[in-house]
């Protein structure tokens, strides 16, 4: 299947390569070279929003997160990248009818009062959804999957791994900045609930847990699941993008913002489990002033230390301290030789009092927080491709929002739930389980440290001991360039360390 959908994808990007090259070729011909024009940039990053619609669901959410990437993907590009849908042409019910009969069994029909099979409520690559009401009257959303979808995204996901390995054998200094594999390997975890319905109502009934804190907050009720059927409560309403200005007051508007951002606060860095997808057609208001979040397919998940880090970047934000910023967002990555980390912490003192106070209107959060990528990667240091997903997360969301209450200050938001946020992970530390933890770090530590110590005193001892020094502090990152490996002069021997040492006690002998 991967060899298949390898030569299925060659034959596509060559198809998308060989037209643009076509276009490139007639536009010039006879003309000295000039810069691309407004025009062509459009094309070229309408023909690659395509292409990778053409190649599919994978493809569609590789676009989604490259468009997070300031670091590496041209703005005009990132611009034409956010358009990236995942809609796909609606099939005839009877497609779906045999995937239903085998997961659900023959008698799936009388499990459902009625079902409009005519027209689907939504068509994506992946699968179909359509409402209808079960034996009891409850009105629900059926989601089925596409036949053979699971199997062509693996064989999908085999290429992507493929090509990854290309890219790190051929631009070794791009890759260690950005981990183009590891990058992948977290798109392809968010990525496993849409494959398997059952992670999926896994998913929704976690969230519904979270949700409980919100009186605004609403997260469809699982009914049914397997692996390629989905049935979930219908979520009444419109998506918060073609919510009328008539239709709610502004005063519902504001706590249905500011509840819909604290909640996503709350998934950040509580539950660490978060949607990764709440774009306008994710979240449905309903007439009665509540938010309803559906499609629990893409969620990312963070550990304590990633979650801790973000939200220390966010409060340094909400207090306008570019200082504390820089330091916690270093802490999401790894430093490379040539990282610079004191002229990092200068370009965010310099922009982060312009985006402390601002409200949506006024300021697009989810790109201001890629744009840390493009300073950090510009300064050597590598960031946890987890951030890309956080960040997409964060543009959907707030994204979502300025329909609804662009006056929102994400600032605000922050401060209002922090107190719960704080208290709660204090509780959390306070567990039998995190304190056992923390006493084996403790104890691992206080057993380490004397071997750790005798090691260092008997390498002084027979001069092996070795300091690393940087001979490349801010090499800046640009294409064609090599980073600079210290040579011999970038370790100082302990043999000079030791004379030194010999020289002080001689001394002091004397002396005496």
């Amino acid at each position: 299947m991967a060899q298949g959908r390898t030569r299925r994808t060659v034959r596509i990007l060559s198809r998308s390569f060989a037209d643009e090259a076509g276009r490139t070729l007639s536009t010039r011909r006879g003309r000295p070279a000039v810069p691309d024009s407004e025009d062509r940039k459009l094309h070229r990053a309408q023909t690659f929003r395509r292409t990778l619609e053409t190649l599919g669901p994978l493809y569609v959410k590789v676009g989604q997160i490259l468009a997070t990437r300031p670091d590496f993907v041209p703005k005009y590009i990132r611009d034409e990248l956010e358009n990236l849908n995942d809609k796909a042409n609606v099939e005839p019910f009877a497609r779906f009818a045999t995937v239903l009969e085998e997961d659900l069994g023959a008698d799936w029909r009388a499990q459902f009062r009625e079902i409009n099979t005519e027209q689907p409520l939504g068509a994506a690559s992946l699968a179909q959804a359509y409402k209808a009401v079960t034996t009891d009257g409850t009105p629900c959303v059926i989601k089925v999957q596409r036949p053979n979808a699971s199997v062509a995204v693996l064989g999908d996901m085999a290429v992507l791994n493929n090509l990854a390995r290309l890219i790190a054998k051929a631009a070794p200094h791009f890759n260690e900045i950005v981990d183009v594999k590891a990058m992948l390997e977290v798109l392809f975890t968010v990525m496993e609930a849409e494959l398997d319905f059952t992670r999926e109502a896994r998913n929704m009934k976690d969230a519904r847990k979270a949700a409980r804190h919100f009186k605004r907050i609403r997260v469809p009720k699982v009914i049914t699941a397997t692996p390629r059927v989905l049935v979930q409560t219908f979520a009444d309403g419109v998506p918060i993008n073609r919510v009328k200005s008539d239709d709610l007051s502004m005063k519902q508007r504001k706590k249905i913002s500011y509840q819909l951002i604290q909640f996503m606060f709350r998934c950040y860095f509580l539950e660490r489990k978060f949607h990764a997808d709440p774009h306008p057609g994710n979240i449905i208001i309903s007439p009665d002033g509540k938010a309803h979040l559906i499609d629990w397919g893409m969620v990312g998940r963070l550990d304590r230390t990633t979650s801790a880090a973000i939200l220390g970047t966010f409060m340094a934000m909400a207090h306008n301290d570019g200082t504390a910023m820089a330091r916690q967002w270093v802490t999401l990555g790894t430093a490379t030789p040539w990282s610079n980390v004191s002229a990092f912490i200068g370009d965010l003192t310099r922009i982060v009092p312009h985006w402390t106070d601002a409200t949506l209107a006024e300021l697009n959060f989810g790109v201001a927080l890629m744009t840390l990528l493009r300073y950090s990667s510009h300064r050597g240091i590598q960031i946890t491709p987890l951030v890309s997903v956080v960040g997409k997360s964060v543009a959907n969301i707030e994204g979502s929002v300025r329909f609804l209450y662009p006056k929102l200050k994400l600032s605000t938001a922050l401060r209002r739930t922090l107190k719960d946020i704080m208290r709660d992970l204090l509780l959390d530390t306070l567990t039998e389980e995190q304190a056992a933890q923390s006493a084996l770090h403790l104890l691992g530590t206080l057993t380490q440290t004397p071997a750790q110590l005798q090691a260092s005193l008997t390498d002084l001892s027979t001069r092996q001991l070795t300091v690393q020094t940087r001979t490349n502090l801010g090499d800046p990152i640009t294409p064609g360039r090599r980073q600079r490996i210290p040579g011999r002069s970038g370790a100082v021997p302990a043999a000079a360390l030791g004379a030194a040492f010999g020289r002080i006690r001689e001394r002091a002998r004397r002396k005496s």
